[in-house]
């Protein structure tokens, strides 16, 4: 008999057609690679409007409110038979935390960015109050998985290596044509993304580029004062996204803060050079292809003509790279929710 893994997320799940779609890609791939091994319950929020990626899970138990998702998380307690697996530490996982505490459940969290950055790059250093008063709260009684010691701030936790590549990513991709720069970010359009810097940068930048935005569900941003940037709402569907990578020749990634950012990795995988700035530079590793610039405009415009000046020898080494796959990650989180 399979034993019940509960998944609680903080993430907006909305129906359609009576399906069920979100935005976060960890939330389809985890439960959806793990549900041979566990049963699987699923605790997210609602939302309106479509989402990007389909969940095929069995069972989910959406929330219109902190009340209802709480009240969803209690009548589960019962079962003795079961885990539990919190991704990322928000207000409503804190909350549900709280409540697995209070029952003397020990749960899993799953971190893979950094929540201390992201709260002070919304809400400047109050926020970081607060993250850090709910980290070393749940610190007390977690066992932590991450991406990175660096999340952990300290604390003892499980080593993981997110990813979502599999088999299709490595197919062979066509050489690329260098006449025009193509720059691709794949991301969330929010502040501490770094996209609205970025465009700022690209404003000012005398070079000749297009930028291609795939933000992740239903967007009506766009950018209509520069027209060399285009925003695609994209539902990735057999790795159609695929193509995407392979029609544009630089992949940039703005962000002001990232753990272990996955589409780094599906850049590299389809033979595109990476440029980062200065705040991130930790997540290159032992990565081959990936560029530091800083976050100006005179150096934005040395990296991208340093990277399109020795496109082919930069793509010869990034051969080298030993990229992580979907299939380990799953493993991996399966062996550690099975041995502790």
């Amino acid at each position: 008999m399979l034993k019940n893994l509960n998944i609680i997320s903080n993430e907006k799940v909305s129906i359609y057609k009576n399906d069920f779609y979100c935005d976060n890609i960890d939330f389809k791939s985890i439960p959806e690679g793990l549900e041979k091994y566990f049963k699987i319950n699923l605790f997210a929020r609602t939302s309106v409007g479509k989402k990007s990626h389909h969940v095929k899970t069995n069972s989910i138990i959406l929330a219109s409110n902190i009340f209802t998702f709480v009240s969803n998380i209690f009548k589960v307690l019962k079962n003795e038979n079961s885990k539990y697996l919190i991704i990322s530490i928000t207000p409503y996982t804190f909350l549900a935390y709280c409540l697995l505490i209070l029952f003397k459940k020990k749960p899993f969290v799953y971190l893979r960015s950094s929540g201390e950055e992201e709260y002070r790059h919304i809400l400047t250093y109050f926020g970081k109050f607060i993250y850090y008063l709910m980290f070393y709260l749940v610190a007390t009684g977690s066992n932590f998985i991450s991406c990175n010691s660096r999340i952990l701030l300290g604390k003892k936790g499980s080593i993981v290596s997110p990813s979502q590549l599999t088999e299709s990513w490595f197919v062979p991709f066509k050489k690329n044509k260098l006449d025009k720069i193509k720059l691709l970010y794949v991301g969330r359009i929010k502040i501490e993304k770094g996209i609205f810097s970025l465009l700022k940068i690209i404003k000012s930048l005398n070079l000749e580029i297009e930028l291609t935005i795939i933000s992740a569900g239903k967007t009506n941003i766009t950018f209509d004062d520069q027209k060399n940037v285009k925003v695609l709402n994209f539902e990735n569907k057999n790795n159609s996204i695929i193509e995407v990578y392979d029609n544009h020749n630089i992949f940039i990634l703005p962000s002001y803060t990232e753990g272990h950012p996955q589409v780094l990795d599906e850049a590299l995988a389809r033979g595109k050079p990476v440029i980062i700035f200065e705040e991130i530079r930790h997540v290159i590793g032992d990565r081959k292809g990936v560029f530091v610039s800083k976050r100006k405009p005179e150096y934005l415009k040395e990296s991208i003509n340093y990277i399109i000046n020795n496109y082919e020898s930069i793509q010869n080494k990034m051969i080298k790279n030993k990229l992580p796959n979907k299939k380990i990650f799953l493993e991996e989180i399966k062996k550690i929710i099975n041995t502790l």
